[in-house]
């Protein structure tokens, strides 16, 4: 029998409501037979996601914890009853309660809230609950990729259907070990590996991958079908529908991803599948020359400046050393024969004038400039290596929209294109590349 594993965000597990939408998802399909969730997320704008609660649990002084706790037991016991579900959960939050005043790690205290999350899905859908703890291993604060699926296999393999909570696993010392804030991506792309399954189902609050920002352009295209690759350069730089290390796992099996929406479950939402693939003619796809936009702001810009650089051996690695020394992030690195420009993530006042400092005692440049408001836009697509004149056209709506490019860089698979603004244009700069390529 064909299997599906279907991995719930925040949004789809925020109330009862919502989590009885999830089940009508679930339900209504024989093959989903695998399920990992969130914590519940926020049930309107002004609301609290239930991890950041746990955080502030965490953080919170003990005379303080008793009170965050109660609204953590609110959040939870409120969802039970508007399911209408007999179960007692009043020894879990007793047990929470006194690891927190005694101490218990961080990554434990958050990795509740899935916890509790899959408790209360597994016995409204009439699933087994399998605890991450069972199946997901870290060593030296990394996935165990081999441990994790030897153990996932031999699991799954003892049931049918489960609803597992995402996030966390053990590390070698048998103790809660978190993902990054959205790895419950990963979770259920480890499942759905482990399980065999044909797709796996991530669902959310959108109808799928947006070619960009919704919050810049209003209602931007839904992307039908974006390869693994894209999809990491568009993740990388700031599209956040995915955890970027979710991929890794089912592009591994070869297993597709489609993003779907909750709330509007007819939606066909967006397919991410091996590029391979749509060459063999497995998936098909209008193939556009561009697939999406995405950005981040606030990026630190050192321009350099010194004649004949392009003589000195080892100028770039000197550079690099003093990033490295300081703990500084390189975003991008474009050079010419006598300048480079380092782009890098903000850093404190402090850590970046110690770095320039540095930079100028070793490195001598003949000028030395620092733009803290530097926006880093990408844009991403396979149709970009055959077609003719993509640079051309990005330079072009970018003057058309009176906006300067301070930097440009195109990948060596000529798959994308990096432009810096000003921080200032950001915005502008994303509709109007959106209007070039896709309006």
């Amino acid at each position: 029998m064909a299997v599906k594993a279907l991995k719930f965000g925040g949004t789809s597990m925020a109330n009862a409501k919502s989590i009885a939408q999830v089940r009508d998802v679930v339900i209504a399909d024989k093959e989903a037979r695998y399920v990992v969730v969130s914590a519940p997320g926020k049930r309107d704008s002004s609301d609290i996601k239930v991890t950041d609660l746990l955080i502030s649990l965490y953080e919170a002084e003990k005379s303080k914890k008793r009170e965050i706790m109660d609204i953590i037991e609110r959040r939870f016991t409120d969802i039970i009853s508007g399911l209408a579900l007999d179960v007692d959960f009043s020894s879990e939050f007793d047990k929470i309660y006194s690891n927190a005043m005694s101490g218990a790690s961080y990554d434990y205290i958050v990795s509740r809230g899935e916890y509790l999350s899959a408790k209360i899905l597994a016995p409204f859908l009439g699933y087994e609950f399998i605890d991450a703890t069972e199946i997901i291993r870290f060593k030296k604060g990394v996935l165990d990729s081999e441990e994790t699926q030897k153990l996932a296999y031999a699991r799954f393999a003892q049931t049918k259907k489960a609803v597992v909570p995402g996030f966390y696993g053990l590390d070698e010392k048998g103790e809660i070990k978190a993902f990054s804030r959205g790895g419950s991506d990963i979770t259920g792309a480890i499942v759905a590996r482990a399980v065999h399954a044909y797709i796996y189902e991530n669902w959310t609050d959108v109808d799928g991958f947006m070619v960009c920002d919704p919050r810049i352009v209003k209602d931007p295209a839904v992307i039908e079908m974006v390869t693994y690759r894209e999809l990491r350069e568009l993740s990388y730089m700031g599209a956040s529908v995915l955890h970027p290390e979710a991929v890794f796992p089912v592009n591994v099996a070869g297993i597709p991803i489609n993003i779907r929406n909750t709330f509007h479950p007819e939606a066909k939402g967006t397919m991410i599948v091996k590029y391979e693939d749509i060459l063999r003619g497995k998936f098909k796809r209008k193939e556009n020359v561009i697939t999406g936009i995405a950005g981040s702001k606030h990026f630190v810009g050192i321009f350099l400046e010194k004649q004949m650089l392009n003589n000195e051996v080892g100028y770039c690695k000197a550079l690099l050393d003093v990033l490295y020394e300081n703990n500084i992030s390189l975003e991008h690195m474009p050079t010419g024969i006598d300048t480079v420009t380092l782009v890098i993530d903000p850093v404190e006042d402090s850590v970046l004038a110690e770095a320039v400092a540095t930079i100028k005692e070793r490195c001598n440049p003949t000028t030395l400039e620092v733009d803290k408001g530097l926006a880093l836009i990408a844009v991403v697509g396979h149709g970009m290596s055959r077609m003719k004149g993509t640079a051309v056209r990005v330079c072009k709506a970018l003057s058309e929209a009176d906006i300067n490019i301070r930097m440009i860089d195109q990948g060596s698979s000529e798959m994308n294109i990096i432009v810096a603004v000003e921080d200032a244009d950001y915005e502008k700069a994303i509709q109007s590349l959106y209007n070039e390529f896709i309006k």
